[in-house]
C-alpha cells in the first residue's frame, strides 16, 4: 500500500447533500492516474505472469478449429456469472433452454436480463470492431441494450442519471456507499473519458484496465446496470487495446468467487487510495482466469473429439448422427422439431440421430416424455456449467 503524500491526492472528496430531510456524504473520485503514480515494482512479477497467461490463451484461441463456436459460449457464460453477482438466478442451462424457446426453470425476467447482456456485449464488441471508439456515447449505447427488456427498462436505459443512487442500505443516509451527486457526475465522465482515450500509455494495459473498471463502479453514471457494464468494459479495453485477439477472457467468475474481497477492495480504493492491493487482486485473476479458460478449451476438444470418433464407428449413419453433434456444440439443449428445421432435416431422421447418440452415451433426454421431448449434450453442458450453478430452494 502507497499511503498519500499530497492531500487529497488520491482520495476523493466528499459533498453534503440531503435526502428527505436526511444529510449524506456523495462521494467524488479523484482523475485518473492515481497521484502519487502506482508503486508498480512489487507487482512486475505478477504482471509478467498475468500477460503471459494471457498471451497463451489468445495463442490458443488462433488454432481452435472454431472460435466462433467458443466465443459463442464464452460470452454466454459471462453474461450468466456477471449476472448472478447482481443477483438473477438464471444458470447456463436456464439460458441454453431460453435461447431454445424453452421454459428456464427461474423466472423469466432473470433470464432475459442475462440475454440482454449477450445483446449488449455482441453490440459493443462489432462496433468497436467497426472502429468506433470506446466511449461515453457508446458506453450510453451498450446500457440501452442491457437494460432494454426486463426490470432494468424502467431505469432509463442508455441515459446517464439524473438523480441521486446509492449502494447497500434503504436510502443515502445509511447506504455502504454514494456515488457522486449528479451535478458531479459528468465532471468525472469527462476526465473518465479522457482517461480512456489519452495516448500516453506509460500504464501496462491490464493496469490501466484494473484502474478503469474501479472508476466507472466508483462513478455510477447509471440508475441500474452499472456492475454488468463495468465488468463488460474490461473485454472491450482488452479487446481495443489487442491485449487479446478475440472475447475470450473474463473476470465474472473470479469475482463471484471472491465477491466480499472484490467488494472491499473497491472501498478500499476509495477510503485510502489504496490502488496497489487491487491491481493484486486484479491481477492475480487475470492469470488465474486465463489459465482456468485456456484449461476449459482443451476440456471441450477433447471431448468433442472422443465424441466424434465413437459416432464416426456407425458406419453409413455417421454423417447426419455427425450434424446433429456439431449442432448440439451450438445448442447443448435442444428438441427435435426446431433441429430439424435449423439443420433442414426430417423430423425422423433428427430423432435417429439423436437415438444414436443416446445408445453412445453422448446424449441424454431429460424429460421422460413421448413428447415435447429435451435432448441435452449433457458431459459438454457440465463443463460450461461449471460456477454457474445455483443451489435453489424447492417451494
Amino acid at each position: 500500500m502507497v499511503t498519500p503524500t499530497k492531500p487529497n491526492s488520491r482520495l476523493g472528496t466528499y459533498v453534503v447533500k440531503s435526502f428527505k430531510d436526511e444529510s449524506f456524504k456523495a462521494y467524488v473520485p479523484p482523475p485518473l492516474p492515481p497521484d502519487p503514480p502506482l508503486a508498480l515494482q512489487p507487482l512486475l512479477l505478477l504482471l509478467e505472469q498475468a500477460n503471459q497467461a494471457l498471451g497463451r490463451l489468445d495463442g490458443l484461441a488462433s488454432i481452435l478449429p472454431d472460435l466462433s463456436l467458443f466465443i459463442y459460449l464464452y460470452v454466454r457464460k459471462e453474461a450468466v456469472l456477471s449476472s448472478q453477482i447482481e443477483g438473477t438466478q438464471s444458470s447456463f442451462s436456464d439460458l441454453m433452454l431460453f435461447e431454445s424457446a424453452e421454459a428456464p426453470s427461474v423466472p423469466l425476467e432473470d433470464v432475459q436480463e442475462v440475454s440482454n447482456y449477450v445483446a449488449a456485449m455482441n453490440h459493443g464488441l462489432r462496433r468497436l470492431r467497426e472502429d468506433f471508439p470506446l466511449s461515453l456515447r457508446l458506453i450510453r449505447e451498450i446500457h440501452k441494450i442491457l437494460l432494454s427488456k426486463g426490470r432494468g427498462s424502467r431505469k432509463r436505459p442508455g441515459e446517464f442519471r439524473e438523480t441521486q443512487n446509492w449502494i447497500g442500505g434503504t436510502r443515502p443516509g445509511n447506504a455502504a456507499f454514494v456515488p457522486p451527486p449528479p451535478e458531479k457526475m459528468m465532471e468525472c465522465l469527462d476526465a473518465f473519458e479522457k482517461f480512456l482515450h489519452r495516448e500516453q500509455e506509460d500504464l501496462p494495459i491490464l493496469v490501466k484496465v484494473a484502474l478503469v473498471h474501479v472508476q466507472f463502479e466508483t462513478i455510477h453514471p447509471f440508475l441500474d446496470g452499472n456492475g454488468r457494464l463495468g465488468r463488460l468494459l474490461i473485454t472491450f479495453l482488452l479487446c481495443v487495446a489487442g491485449a487479446i485477439r478475440e472475447p475470450i477472457l473474463y473476470l465474472s467468475l473470479y469475482f463471484k468467487t471472491n465477491r466480499q474481497k472484490y467488494y472491499e477492495l473497491l472501498d478500499r480504493v476509495r477510503s485510502h487510495g489504496d490502488w496497489e492491493t487491487w491491481l493484486d487482486f486484479f491481477l492475480t485473476g487475470v492469470k488465474e482466469t486465463a489459465q482456468q479458460a485456456a484449461d476449459t478449451s482443451k476440456e471441450i476438444l477433447t471431448l468433442i473429439e472422443k465424441d466424434r470418433r465413437k459416432i464416426e464407428r456407425l458406419g453409413r449413419p455417421a454423417a447426419s448422427v455427425l450434424r446433429v453433434h456439431q449442432h448440439l456444440q451450438r445448442k447443448p439443449i435442444i428438441t427435435i422439431p426446431a433441429t430439424a428445421e435449423q439443420l433442414s432435416f426430417s423430423a425422423p431422421t433428427v430423432a435417429k440421430a439423436l437415438q444414436h447418440m443416446v445408445k453412445l452415451g453422448i446424449v441424454r433426454e431429460t424429460t421422460g416424455k413421448q413428447r415435447h421431448r429435451l435432448f441435452t449434450y449433457y458431459r459438454y453442458l457440465q463443463i460450461l456449467n461449471r460456477g454457474t450453478e445455483l443451489r435453489r430452494v424447492s417451494p
